[in-house]
């Protein structure tokens, strides 16, 4: 676990400036968390970008330009090890002061069958304990109730309907929902807003992989398959991961009180 940091102001005007807070996003290398992140920096947030692989959260890092009060620190850590996440946190917290946003996107996607080599308990492990281990870890670090303070889980429509083969990912994801529903009743009282979003085919290297894989199944190429997966979607349309970032910036930009316990549906109408 290794935690680096790029902002250039001291600790103490880091922590002091204006902007929006200090805010955990995971899985920001890539695709939804990297897509947050930026728009989470460009709205004025301090942000700490947590996941597995140095290397893509750096990338990230990179592209967030500096602004009076900002700052962004790298946080390599496994959700699945509590501890790491904790430690990762308090390192970040430190510098940037305590939470007021987290966004629990780190997750692993994919199929499972049964049988030798059965993923289902690595899914469950990374998707939803490992997102409860990142509420928790957050929790112990959220700033002071003087306003709204905000959990948002990146859960996926595959929370709402089945997919054959994917008994893992539909499971992990739709216990996520659960997860949502009860933490929100648990931290009502101190003004901690929790809630899912649950987005549909993004045009991320996760759906890409998804719509190769249906291009082998069913025999034919990705534009065909690609067409296909559209077909059941109203839009006619894949969502860019900044389509759903800017969904997630609203939810914690302090213009969405009173929205808690709710999954809330980003999907071009695939399902309604």
């Amino acid at each position: 676990m290794m935690t680096t940091s790029r902002d250039t102001q001291s600790d103490d005007d880091v922590k002091s400036s204006p902007g929006r807070g200090h805010a955990l996003v995971t899985g920001a290398g890539t695709g939804i968390g990297r897509a947050t992140a930026l728009r989470l920096a460009a709205d004025g947030w301090r942000l700490t970008l947590m996941g597995r692989s140095e290397a893509t959260l750096e990338e990230t890092a990179a592209r967030i330009t500096s602004s009076p009060g900002s700052g962004v620190a790298v946080a390599v850590a496994d959700i699945t090890d509590r501890v790491a996440v904790e430690t990762a946190l308090e390192r970040t917290v430190g510098r940037f002061g305590p939470l007021g946003a987290v966004i629990a996107n780190s997750g692993q996607g994919g199929p499972n069958q049964p049988g030798p080599g059965d993923r289902f308990s690595d899914l469950v492990q990374v998707n939803l304990i490992g997102t409860y281990n990142t509420l928790r870890a957050a929790q112990r670090v959220l700033a002071p109730a003087a306003g709204p303070r905000h959990m948002v889980v990146v859960a996926s429509i595959l929370a709402r309907i089945g997919v054959a083969g994917y008994t893992g990912y539909c499971a992990s994801k739709t216990g996520l929902l659960g997860l949502v529903r009860a933490l929100a009743q648990e931290l009502a009282p101190e003004e901690v807003m929790v809630n899912a979003i649950c987005p549909g085919w993004v045009d991320t290297e996760m759906a890409r992989a998804g719509i190769s894989d249906m291009a082998r199944e069913m025999e034919v190429d990705y534009a065909e398959a690609l067409g296909v997966a559209m077909a059941a979607v109203p839009l006619g349309r894949m969502s860019a991961p900044g389509d759903v970032a800017a969904f997630i910036s609203w939810l914690v930009g302090g213009e969405a009180r009173g929205i808690t316990g709710q999954s809330l549906d980003i999907n071009n109408g695939a399902w309604m």
